[in-house]
């Protein structure tokens, strides 16, 4: 029996191994699909907070968000104590919309703890493991296009009140405990949902909002509500910076968490962090600080381009089809006499830039939204 942590009792889902069937159906039976790139120049990440963006990776985006922590624990009134290190590892991939992402979530916690009077023991287990689905609801900036106004300077970076319209997303998942696990009270394999309700603002300045709404282990008899509130600020196109709180509250247990931290841009796809944490509590006393990466694989995306047809006649009335009604056998190098040329779809007059702007970099005062929570400029 676990001295320390959340104790869950987890009930059994028998449709369990249906999950990713069910999850997809719902959410494109329920909000549709529309075809709205979520890919972005730079990875967009969730580490280091604990709170989930609005945006996928994008289809067909393979990612990997990992890190080690320390931490120290102990409890009030019996003076146990508890110290060792975790390890989280998140996969996150984009398929079949742009705005549909696989989820998982796994963490293992090896410690050394002492009850006064005895000696040091340890333990050792899959602290957390985890699987859903995220799907993005609403984007405000979707098919809006701000022209600008040639004759103000002022007008152009005023105020804008689209910035209160939040981005929308849900997730639905299933939380896992195998037989054994010291961190949960179970001889045997369960499972429990968790859902979850996603908002991110952008606001001028680099700011970014994401609120998180979480029931989790539904049905269980330690179900909990959860809230996390992320602020972020990008410092400059390499540096961010981000502050958070998180409430947890149910039945049998009440806590209040704090965590700041930064993260550092090394390249388009690498990103690297820093964090810590304590918790408010009048039982326990936790604190605990790490380091962490993302990564993302690119190489099977494909992004969406416009052709600009150049043969009379075989254009629409802007002159422009997209790319899934070009015939192939109609496009001609350019070397060889050009019967069409490729032109980013960011390039097109008239419509709207397809590739949602990343919140991890390289735009200044943008009022778009962004993918990520720790965005940097």
């Amino acid at each position: 029996m676990p001295i320390f942590g959340l104790y869950l009792r987890i009930t059994p889902i028998k449709f369990m191994n249906n999950l990713s069937r069910l999850c997809v159906a719902f959410m494109s039976l329920f909000f549709g699909h529309v075809s709205y790139a979520q890919y972005t120049d730079i990875i967009n990440s969730n580490r280091p907070s604990e709170s989930f963006s609005a945006f996928s990776v994008g289809e067909s985006i393979f990612q990997v968000e990992g890190g080690a922590s320390y931490v120290n624990e102990k409890m009030k009134k019996s003076d146990a104590k508890a110290r060792g290190f975790f390890m989280d590892l998140d996969i996150r991939y984009g398929f079949l919309f742009e705005e549909l992402e696989f989820i998982s979530e796994l963490q293992y916690r090896k410690e050394t703890y002492q009850i006064p009077h005895e000696v040091y023991d340890k333990r050792s287990f899959m602290s957390k493991t985890a699987f859903g689905f995220k799907y993005l609801v609403y984007d405000p900036f979707k098919n809006y296009v701000e022209k600008p106004n040639i004759y103000s300077w002022k007008a152009n970076h005023s105020f804008k009140w689209r910035q209160f319209i939040p981005a929308v997303a849900v997730y639905a998942g299933v939380n896992l405990n195998f037989a054994d696990n010291p961190y949960i009270p179970s001889d045997r394999f369960e499972a429990s949902p968790k859902l979850m309700l996603i908002l991110q603002n952008q606001f001028n300045g680099g700011w970014v909002f994401i609120t998180n709404i979480a029931l989790n282990n539904i049905s269980s008899d330690y179900s909990t509500t959860e809230g996390i509130l992320t602020v972020t600020k990008a410092i400059n196109r390499k540096w961010s910076g981000f502050g958070e709180i998180q409430g947890i509250k149910g039945d049998n247990y009440n806590d209040i968490f704090l965590r700041t931290g930064a993260a550092y841009l090394l390249d388009d796809h690498l990103q690297l962090d820093i964090s810590i944490g304590k918790n408010f509590n009048t039982s326990r006393d936790i604190i605990y600080g790490g380091v962490g990466a993302s990564w993302r694989f690119t190489l099977n995306y494909r992004d969406l381009f416009f052709y600009r047809v150049l043969e009379e006649g075989s254009a629409g009335p802007d002159g422009m089809i997209p790319e899934e009604e070009i015939d192939p056998d109609a496009i001609v190098d350019e070397t060889e006499g050009v019967v069409g040329e490729e032109i980013p779809a960011e390039a097109v007059s008239g419509e709207p830039d397809l590739e949602a702007p990343t919140s991890i970099p390289n735009t200044e005062d943008t009022n778009t939204p962004t993918d990520d929570n720790t965005p940097t400029e």
